[in-house]
């Protein structure tokens, strides 16, 4: 099997809680990557398909998804679809990722799936894989981490924030102990954060007293017009680029590859 460091860098988006952004940070930390010129691949690994919606990628448009991926049936390139931001693919999903769990569950390379599918594209011209996973931590989860170089946590800035947060950080331990040992926390960035708002700052705080410098230094910012974006089959940095959400996501995007240079270089 091809080894990691021959492939584009793959982070999995993973947090089994719902509502935390995960999708939202998904596209739009992809599309402002392909705004500064990475070339971009988004493998949307959640049955919901919400990331393939929210790129305008019509249901009907999905002959093919990431379940014919996971069973062996296409590669990776065959339903790899073009959206409208230059320098952005993805790898959309449907509800058939729902069964998935159950055809491969007896095989024993089900964990290995994703990995083996993001092998065969070591001459592709993508730079970036960015994976959806859903908010469970099941066994499209295992894939997305066991593919992935790095783990980046959405974190809603809400009360039980970091709750949630131990249990996926055990899951990451028990993934690189017995399947993936390279595999890395990139980091977490705060999401829906209001300024406004006591908890939100509280939030803040608490994550980056417990986290240190795992927690970016950008804060995804709780904006309406990234919120209405979805609904119009864009991102939000084509929808309004000005907005502040968009802007987070812009520079968020900066921060993610200042980080990867100081990572190669460890």
């Amino acid at each position: 099997m091809t080894s990691l460091s021959e492939l584009p860098r793959v982070l999995a988006l993973a947090n089994q809680k719902g509502g935390v952004g995960k999708t939202t940070t998904t596209i739009n930390l992809g599309t402002a990557l392909a705004a500064i010129g990475e070339r971009v691949l988004i493998i949307d690994l959640d049955p919901q398909g919400n990331a393939s919606t929210g790129l305008g990628i019509d249901r009907s448009a999905r002959k093919y998804s990431t379940y014919d991926v996971l069973i062996g049936e296409k590669s990776l390139e065959e339903i790899c679809l073009e959206t409208i931001v230059p320098r952005l693919s993805v790898a959309p999903s449907t509800l058939d990722l729902l069964g998935v769990e159950l055809e491969i569950s007896s095989e024993t390379d089900r964990a290995f799936r994703l990995r083996k599918a993001i092998s065969a594209l070591v001459d592709s011209p993508f730079t970036y894989i960015l994976v959806d996973c859903p908010p469970s931590l099941n066994l499209l989860t295992i894939n997305a981490m066991v593919a992935a170089h790095s783990i980046l946590v959405p974190l809603q800035c809400e009360f039980f924030a970091l709750e949630g947060l131990s249990q996926l950080l055990k899951t990451v331990d028990q993934v690189k102990s017995n399947l993936n040992k390279a595999l890395t926390i990139h980091g977490i960035v705060l999401t829906m954060y209001d300024s406004r708002n006591n908890l939100s700052n509280q939030v803040v705080s608490d994550v980056r007293a417990n986290m240190g410098d795992k927690v970016y230094k950008t804060v995804i910012p709780r904006n309406v017009r990234v919120s209405e974006a979805p609904s119009y089959g864009k991102p939000a940095l084509l929808y309004d680029l000005k907005c502040s959400g968009s802007q987070a996501y812009l520079k968020l995007a900066s921060e993610i590859i200042q980080r990867e240079k100081l990572m190669r270089a460890a």
